[in-house]
């Protein structure tokens, strides 16, 4: 309209002397120099306002998502896991045995968890071939699961498709995992293709920042599909180091994807602020998690004794960084006096820790991996998801790095029911006793 505006101006019929109360200044006005100038500056200010609209980062949305479902071959109850360890002397060790027994039991690990079938041979199988398979298999799953539930919004199907980010915890094969996804559903060929790995359990989350920052930028409509894995058969560790028999217990079969948009059409959640906080500088950090070999040369995760105390600095550094941008006024303000407190009284005076429960209905704190998404999905199974909640999500990474990402319910899910904890909804939470 200013473009318009300034064109009309700058005919010469635009405008007409005007003659009554101060007919010199109208007079002026209507000169030809003046007019030339006004158009420009209407013309600027046409132009700022237009290129401000294009800068201008655009909100990103979760269309939906979907999880791997494990069927029943896949679970793993405590009586099978141990039986089998049992039947491999040569491999697992019985003090080893116990160590990882007493560790499950604290864990917090159901019965209903998965495993790939590659570990349930004896010896495990943690060639190339069973992780393509077990990658196959829980990718496929997440994804076809994820673009069911936002079918919907997508029309064409997969075709829809304007980017791919895909990150596995550990694992990197060649073709990438990312290629592996558009060969199976046939996306275009101008799709654009982002594949991370040996980002930890928190690619997720990192995969969600990145998404977002493309469809900041991106034109109105484009669609982005994330994909997250954990895979165990590459990982898993026959030796007998406790520090890197850990993720053998702690580690689960899985998968996770998003559809993402900076379009609000159909869309479930809206993403607000992404944080990572990445400690790696600190060298006890770098080396709190570390993939290596042992004196044996068989290769594992280090998951060494510093890394709950190294979690906890990169955990505090993240709440520091995105705290102020979601914490409502009033806890900013307790935080502030408490800090003034502190300054004049010193050590005596009490540090006032800020209640992210008036901030969030949810959190989503580090399980591992992508099943950071299936406790979203857990807290919407239970149907205890609202419109207007805000949800927080916050994983862990070797290095040490802490991704948090906040989302905001716009709908909640039309059946909450449907998705990996359908038909075990009901047997959960379950009495847990240390």
């Amino acid at each position: 309209m200013a473009v318009v505006a300034a064109a009309a101006m700058l005919h010469p019929r635009a405008w007409t002397p005007v003659v009554s109360y101060g007919g010199e200044l109208a007079s002026s006005l209507t000169s030809s120099p003046v007019r030339v100038l006004m158009a420009a500056v209407i013309l600027c200010a046409g132009a700022v306002a237009v290129l401000r609209r294009a800068r201008r980062l655009r909100d990103v949305y979760l269309v939906d998502y979907g999880c791997f479902l494990g069927e029943p071959q896949h679970r793993v109850p405590t009586a099978t896991a141990t039986e089998h360890a049992r039947l491999m002397p040569y491999l697992v060790d019985g003090e080893s045995l116990d160590f990882m027994l007493r560790l499950h039991e604290r864990s917090g690990i159901g019965e209903e968890t998965s495993i790939p079938d590659s570990l349930r041979y004896m010896p495990p199988d943690r060639g190339v071939a069973a992780s393509c398979a077990e990658a196959e298999l829980v990718i496929f799953a997440a994804v076809d699961s994820a673009l069911a539930r936002a079918a919907p919004a997508l029309p064409r199907g997969a075709a829809d498709i304007d980017a791919l980010v895909v990150a596995c915890s550990f694992t990197t094969l060649a073709p990438e995992f990312a290629d592996l996804v558009v060969n199976r559903y046939g996306l275009r060929a101008d799709v654009r293709t982002v594949n991370l790995s040996g980002m930890g359990c928190s690619g997720a989350l990192i995969c969600v920042g990145l998404a977002k920052n493309l469809l900041q930028v991106a034109p109105p409509g484009t669609r982005a599909l994330v994909v997250t894995t954990e895979l165990l058969s590459s990982m898993f560790y026959p030796g007998t180091k406790r520090e890197m028999l850990v993720p053998n217990v702690l580690f689960r079969m899985g998968a996770a994807a998003i559809v993402m948009s900076n379009s609000p059409e159909r869309a479930r959640f809206r993403i607000g602020h992404v944080v990572r906080t990445l400690t790696a500088a600190r060298d006890r950090d770098y080396r709190c998690a570390f993939q290596e070999e042992d004196d044996q040369g068989v290769t594992g995760i280090n998951l060494s004794k510093e890394l709950p105390a190294a979690a906890a600095r990169a955990l505090q550094e993240n709440l520091l960084a995105f705290a102020p941008a979601v914490l409502p006024a009033s806890e900013l303000l307790r935080v502030a006096f408490s800090s003034l407190r502190r300054k004049f009284l010193g050590e005596a005076a009490k540090r006032y820790r800020p209640a992210f429960g008036r901030a969030f209905q949810h959190f989503c704190i580090h399980p591992g991996g992508s099943r950071v998404l299936n406790e979203l999905a857990y807290i919407e199974a239970k149907g205890r998801m609202k419109k207007g909640d805000r949800v927080c999500m916050i994983g862990f990474s070797p290095g040490i790095d802490c991704s948090s990402v906040v989302c905001e319910c716009i709908r909640p899910a039309a059946r909450p029911d449907d998705g990996p904890w359908a038909g075990c909804i009901h047997r959960y939470p379950v009495p847990w006793n240390l």
